[in-house]
C-alpha cells in the first residue's frame, strides 16, 4: 500500500464512497454480483438463533439480508458513521424484518466496544483489508476473535495476495496486464491470518468461493470483449456477470476468499 494512504486517507475515502453511493451496497463495493454472491457464500454459515455481530457492515445490505433468511439477531458496526446513517435508514423502512433483529452502531475493528466471548458468529467483510498496516490488521483479528463465544465462528470474506497472485498468473497467460492492490487495500497474507488466530482459533476451512466469478469477469469476459472490440470488462450489471455468480466455485483464482475458523 502508498504510504499516502494512511488511516486518515482511507477514512476519507469511504466517507466519501458513502456520500456518492448512498444506501447502496456499491458504497462498499462496485462488483454488487460478488457481494451477492458473498451473502450467499455466508448464508451458509449462519444457523436460525445466532447471535451475529457484522463488522464493517456499510450501509447494512448484506446484514438485512442475513435477517431476512435467518432468525437470528445481528448487530452491524462500521468505522464511518455515514456508512451506518445510510444503515439506520435503510432499517426504518424494513417491514419484514422484526424491529427488534438488527441494529447498527459505528465501530472501530481495531477496538470493538463488545463484550468477550459474546457473538456466536462473527463476519467480517472486507475490512481488516482497509487498514494500512500489518500491526493494525493483526489487532484487528484478534479482536474479532475475542468476541467471537467459544465454538462460535468466525467468518472472514478477504482478499488474499494468494488468490490475487494467482488470477494475475492467468490472465499473464493470456495477455492480459496484471490488476493491481487498489491503493487504499493490503491485502492478506493467508499463512499470516491463520498463524495469527491459531492460539484461539481453529481454522475450518479457506472457501475460494469467488475463484470461477473471477476467472469469467477477470479473464474470459475481458478476452472477449476484445475480440469482439467493445463494452466494458468492469461493468458489474451485465447479464453474464450475473450468470458467472451463479456458477459453482472452482480453482484458486478468486482474490476474495472465505476463511472459516472455530473459536476454541
Amino acid at each position: 500500500m502508498s504510504e499516502a494512504f494512511d488511516l486518515d486517507r482511507i477514512r476519507e475515502f469511504w466517507t466519501r464512497q458513502a456520500a456518492d453511493h448512498g444506501a447502496s451496497p456499491a458504497a462498499s463495493w462496485s462488483d454488487v454480483q460478488a457481494i451477492d454472491l458473498e451473502i450467499r457464500t455466508l448464508l451458509e454459515y449462519v444457523r436460525d438463533g445466532d447471535h451475529v455481530l457484522d463488522v464493517g457492515c456499510a450501509t447494512g445490505w448484506s446484514t438485512v439480508h442475513w435477517a431476512i433468511e435467518r432468525a437470528i439477531r445481528v448487530r452491524g458496526v462500521d468505522y464511518i458513521p455515514e456508512m451506518i446513517a445510510h444503515a439506520r435508514e435503510r432499517l426504518a423502512k424494513l417491514e419484514n424484518v422484526r424491529a427488534e433483529a438488527i441494529e447498527f452502531g459505528v465501530g472501530d475493528i481495531t477496538a470493538l466496544d463488545e463484550p468477550d466471548d459474546t457473538y456466536t458468529r462473527v463476519i467480517v467483510t472486507r475490512v481488516v483489508i482497509n487498514l494500512a498496516e500489518w500491526q493494525h490488521q493483526q489487532r484487528a483479528l484478534l479482536e474479532c476473535s475475542r468476541v467471537t463465544a467459544a465454538g462460535g465462528l468466525l467468518l472472514l470474506s478477504e482478499a488474499t495476495v494468494q488468490g490475487w497472485q494467482q488470477l494475475n498468473a492467468m490472465r499473464a497467460e493470456w495477455g492480459l496486464e496484471p490488476i493491481g492492490m487498489p491503493p487504499f487495500n493490503r491485502y492478506l497474507d493467508q499463512d499470516q491470518v491463520v498463524a495469527t488466530l491459531e492460539p484461539t482459533m481453529e481454522l475450518v476451512e479457506i472457501r475460494n468461493f469467488a475463484s470461477s466469478y473471477y476467472v469469467g469477469t477477470r479473464v474470459l469476459k475481458p478476452l472477449l470483449m476484445q475480440a469482439l472490440g467493445g463494452g466494458n470488462p468492469a461493468d458489474p450489471e451485465m447479464h453474464i456477470n450475473r450468470w458467472l455468480a451463479s456458477l459453482p466455485a472452482g480453482g484458486d483464482y478468486g482474490t476474495q476468499k472465505l476463511f472459516v475458523f472455530r473459536k476454541r
